[in-house]
């Protein structure tokens, strides 16, 4: 039954979960009646997931699915799996998931997943295991970075996600702040957050018009750490906030989401780039990363933390070591200004302006979704198994647009729009 206010005027965490559930559904996805929807959570994630599910079918879904994941029984493959356990995915699992999104599926994925879950383990099987699943999932993962579908993704809070976030409250507290992070950074603690998720998307709409008015053709970006010059992909889109997506859907993929992006060109990037945040990615924590890239490629890699994950991940095939995403995030976004580090690319990577190794999003190309991929290559969209977004924007940086006859102009200064 979908949750009420309470009579005391004061928004119970029920009633919370039930606001995010009708946000996904109806900012988030943008669900249309007859539509299925394909949905991925942690096990934690039920509470949610079940709201999630109502407001679907409220909606007019044909059909909800949701596939869990549990972290004790990945944790059992690492420790008692036979080694060639480690080279093989599900893969009759992702082209069903693929099939489905071709009849029309939506796609919403929940995240939650303990940021230190593999963090122990050892670093070759990790490398190993990913890499056979970005490859399973590769013809499901297309049709997302194409836009063919509706498909967005929101939060969970979670026991070993809170607790590693806050490791120094106990656990019921951590899991509080967690929860109430994560619905002030995705707008739900406001009378009516999906007219307040129509005012940001406005604005997300209009910055991503103004850069594509400018065509920019290069970023160069000075700061601690960081000097950097990154050309755009030819006949390059800023996006921001939502999209049309190829089924006619208009959808937001991210909640919460504060950046603008587009597509750089995959051999036009030259300088040194330093993180300013943790990278968790799948399982593990990379810390300290700095890389100096050369035609476009990092020729140089090293990490504070996790150097041998870093290494084997830009080690995953040749578009690894290259940009597939550049995104523009102002220091004084909500998730920013709250102070915290999520251990959670969806929350941090909206903390502050970043850059992604691996896939490029072809609608970041004007008329990508017509173009063959050897046609997206040659205007610079880069092609990869993975696409990993980390964080290099703090209140120090400092970035230009230099335009195709190298006028250079202030785009951010000390991290906020110039």
């Amino acid at each position: 039954m979908t949750s009420t206010m309470p009579q005391s005027g004061q928004p119970t965490l029920a009633h919370k979960i039930d606001q995010l559930a009708h946000v996904a559904i109806k900012v988030g996805l943008g669900l249309k009646a007859g539509q299925e929807l394909l949905m991925t959570a942690p096990l934690d994630a039920v509470p949610l997931v079940r709201r999630i599910t109502e407001h679907a079918y409220r909606a007019g879904a044909s059909l909800v699915t949701t596939l869990y994941t549990d972290d004790e029984t990945a944790l059992m493959r690492f420790r008692h799996a036979p080694d060639e356990s480690f080279d093989r995915a599900a893969g009759w699992l992702y082209d069903g998931m693929a099939a489905a999104f071709k009849s029309g599926a939506a796609r919403l994925a929940i995240t939650g997943a303990n940021p230190l879950l593999l963090s122990n383990e050892d670093p070759n099987k990790v490398s190993r295991a990913n890499r056979a699943v970005s490859k399973a999932y590769r013809p499901a993962l297309e049709l997302i970075t194409r836009h063919e579908i509706n498909w967005t993704i929101v939060a969970t809070a979670t026991p070993a996600w809170a607790v590693a976030m806050f490791p120094d409250d106990t656990p019921d507290i951590a899991l509080a702040k967690l929860w109430d992070a994560i619905f002030q950074t995705s707008r739900i603690n406001v009378s009516d957050p999906v007219s307040a998720w129509k005012e940001h998307d406005a604005d997300l709409q209009k910055r991503a018009a103004y850069l594509n008015e400018k065509r920019y053709a290069t970023l160069h970006y000075r700061g601690p750490g960081i000097d950097f010059r990154l050309g755009l992909a030819d006949d390059h889109l800023w996006m921001g906030g939502g999209t049309t997506a190829g089924n006619g859907v208009y959808c937001i993929p991210n909640i919460p989401t504060e950046e603008v992006f587009t597509t750089p060109h995959k051999d036009r990037a030259d300088g040194t780039v330093t993180a300013t945040r943790p990278l968790s990615h799948q399982g593990t924590m990379i810390e300290g990363i700095q890389v100096r890239f050369e035609g476009g490629r990092i020729v140089e890699a090293r990490a504070t933390r996790g150097q041998e994950v870093l290494q084997k991940l830009i080690d995953t095939d040749e578009g690894a070591r290259r940009l597939g995403e550049v995104a523009l995030v102002p220091h004084s976004s909500p998730i920013a200004s709250s102070g915290l580090t999520f251990l959670n690319t969806l929350f941090d990577e909206n903390a502050a302006s970043h850059i992604a190794l691996g896939q490029a999003y072809s609608s970041c190309v004007r008329d990508g979704d017509k173009l063959t991929p050897e046609q997206l290559a040659a205007k610079g969209a880069n092609d990869s198994l993975i696409h990993v977004d980390w964080m290099i924007g703090s209140n120090k940086l400092d970035i230009d647009g230099i335009t195709a006859t190298g006028t250079a102009e202030p785009l951010m200064r000390n991290g906020e729009w110039a």
